[in-house]
């Protein structure tokens, strides 16, 4: 009964990191990333995005609902989780004490980033309008600059390589071709969400350097 509750909880962990986690990171990321063209451009989309229908039941039911068990349930497997050198090489050792290393600080960037951004607009002290100027304005500081870049960086790797995972789990890739294919495929997705993070990251910080910049 144990096992067969513990195969369950981490097959449904696995799956709410793909869907619907992994989707409204990607999201979220194309949304930041109108930074580039622009306060303007940037507050279009938040304005689209803010004005779905039933918005709040979404975000409690797809967004921060499967945030926080995947958190959670995520906290135990790293701290019980032991590397498999039996099954893997050094490589993938590699990846997953990564992975585990990198969970707990997308856990602690979203919660912190959740409450200086989301939660400001809930309890009323920032308006929708106003997010493209707090962003500016928090970034302002090197020290949240940073932070805000090594948060970025977990989540996109602890997506990226937790796809590789999943699709090992889920039966979708079998043998060490097709996951060795698997590896280059989600580390393309890791760069390429990563650099589409950061470039909005610092067109919040810098908004007219990089505007210029994307243009040319």
């Amino acid at each position: 009964m144990m096992n067969h509750r513990h195969f369950f909880n981490r097959k449904l962990h696995s799956l709410l990191g793909v869907v619907p986690i992994g989707g409204f990171l990607f999201v979220h990321l194309l949304t930041n990333y109108y930074a580039t063209r622009g306060e303007e451009a940037f507050l279009e989309r938040v304005e689209i995005m803010e004005g779905l229908p039933f918005l709040a039941l979404i975000e409690i039911l797809f967004i921060f609902l499967p945030i926080l068990y995947h958190g959670i349930y995520g906290l135990y497997i790293a701290f019980q989780a032991k590397n498999n050198v039996g099954n893997y090489g050094y490589f993938r050792n590699v990846m997953f004490m990564l992975q585990r290393v990198t969970g707990v600080i997308t856990l602690i960037f979203i919660t912190w980033h959740v409450w200086e951004t989301k939660m400001q607009m809930v309890i009323g002290n920032v308006e929708a309008t106003g997010l493209f100027t707090l962003m500016n304005e928090i970034l302002d500081n090197p020290f949240m600059l940073a932070f805000y870049i090594i948060g970025l960086l977990s989540a996109t790797f602890h997506f990226a390589n937790g796809l590789w995972s999943f699709a090992v789990s889920w039966g979708i890739t079998v043998g060490p071709r097709a996951q060795r294919i698997s590896t280059y495929v989600t580390m393309a997705v890791f760069v390429l969400m990563s650099a589409m993070g950061l470039l909005a990251l610092f067109s919040f910080a810098n908004p007219v350097d990089v505007a210029q910049a994307v243009q040319k």
